[in-house]
């Protein structure tokens, strides 16, 4: 059994003043209230491994930030339209005779030596017009007219 194995195997039995305690520790704050054991033990386990092992990368922190935030102000999730691309994909577009090359960062994109939150600032550059940049580096496919499904 591995040392963070042991770690958080012993949060299972731990009583619950000495959980209190790990909690202090390690988010440098009282535990709220009315916690329940169960979730001070999995949170405290959670800081556990993100301290062996390394947290959410900051593509994955903005993304649930951006979630969290649209679940606040209009109740609701947007859909998640389009795959999400790992740092270092290739993304390549012919317009107008020239081919055009985006790099999928961790926290957006590179495109000629520039960063960029969006791809659709990307296509918007390359076009002079709005575009949906999932679209137009083809990462979306088009719904069929007659079907009304994707194709």
């Amino acid at each position: 059994m591995t040392v963070l194995t042991q770690k958080i195997t012993a949060l299972v039995n731990m009583p619950r003043a000495d959980l209190k305690d790990s909690w202090q520790k390690i988010h440098g704050s009282e535990p709220p209230a009315h916690i329940s054991r169960d979730f001070m033990a999995r949170s405290i386990a959670y800081k556990i491994q993100e301290k062996e092992l390394g947290g959410l990368n900051k593509s994955v922190r903005r993304r649930l930030k951006t979630l969290a935030r649209a679940l606040e102000t209009e109740g609701s999730l947007p859909v998640i339209s389009g795959p999400i691309l790992k740092p270092g994909a290739k993304l390549v577009r012919e317009w107008h005779g020239k081919t055009y090359k985006a790099i999928a960062l961790e926290d957006g994109f590179e495109f000629e030596g520039r960063r960029y939150r969006s791809l659709s600032k990307i296509a918007c550059e390359i076009t002079g017009a709005h575009w949906s940049g999932m679209r137009f580096f083809g990462l979306l496919q088009e719904k069929s007219p007659s079907s009304g499904k994707k194709s």
